[in-house]
Formats: C-alpha cells, structure tokens, sequence
C-alpha cells in the first residue's frame, strides 16, 4: 500500500495507541520520524524510543508516557503543513502552541528543531506539526 503522507501515519499511529492505553508502538522507521521521536522524548511526550533494524527499513518502536492515573502525556497532535499544501514561517512569525504549553515542530536548514529552538538560532522553515 502506497502512504501518501508517513508523517501523518506516524502522529495518527501515535495518538489511536494513547487513545488505546497501550504501552508502546510500532511504525515504519525513517529518519524524519527518528528526528520527531528524538524531540518527543526531549519535550517529556514519550519515554524512550527504539529503532529495531530488519531488511527492510526497519520499525520504530515508542514507548508511550502517562501520568500517575494512567492520563496520557499528549492531549493531541496535529499535522500542520500537508503534502497538499507546505506551510513555511520565518523566526518572526512562528506560532506559539497553547501559548509555550506545546511545541511546534519545524523542518529547517539546521535539522529538525523545536520552535523554541529555531526561535534561538534566528531560523525559519516548515511547520510539520504541534503537540500538546
């Protein structure tokens, strides 16, 4: 089956195992997604991640993180800029998710980063997505 938009799959796949109160997922590894699960587990979304090698590109497994009464870390996610349609921000003018309570994810020159991160470094690029 022919995936359009992995990133979308990936939040989606995260978001329906919280829904479900598993303890762990398992998506198609790439390095994008490798680069958003280093940055979910760097915010405190998730508990770790593991990328398990086999011959074809491999599973990406994350360990999912819920609150003393089994609430989950992430109230939602959201794709922003769409095969159908990139969104770009320059430094001046990235949102600001819940008013710094969540994170945007940005795909930039220097890698992926945080906004708050590209905030820093004077670097724009595009919106992937926001978590809260």
């Amino acid at each position: 089956m022919v995936m359009t938009d992995p990133i979308a799959d990936f939040l989606n796949r995260i978001k329906n195992a919280h829904r479900a109160r598993h303890d762990k997922v398992d998506v198609p590894a790439s390095r994008m997604k490798v680069e958003l699960a280093r940055i979910l587990k760097e915010e405190g979304y998730i508990k770790h991640f593991k990328l398990i090698k086999d011959n074809k590109q491999g599973v990406l497994r994350i360990h999912l993180k819920y609150g003393p009464d089994r609430e989950a870390a992430i109230r939602d996610m959201r794709r922003i800029s769409k095969p159908s349609r990139r969104i770009y921000v320059g430094c001046k003018e990235m949102p600001r998710v819940l008013n710094g309570l969540g994170v945007a994810i940005l795909s930039t020159s220097r890698g992926i980063l945080t906004d708050k991160q590209a905030r820093r470094e004077g670097v724009g690029g595009e919106l992937i997505c926001s978590v809260w």
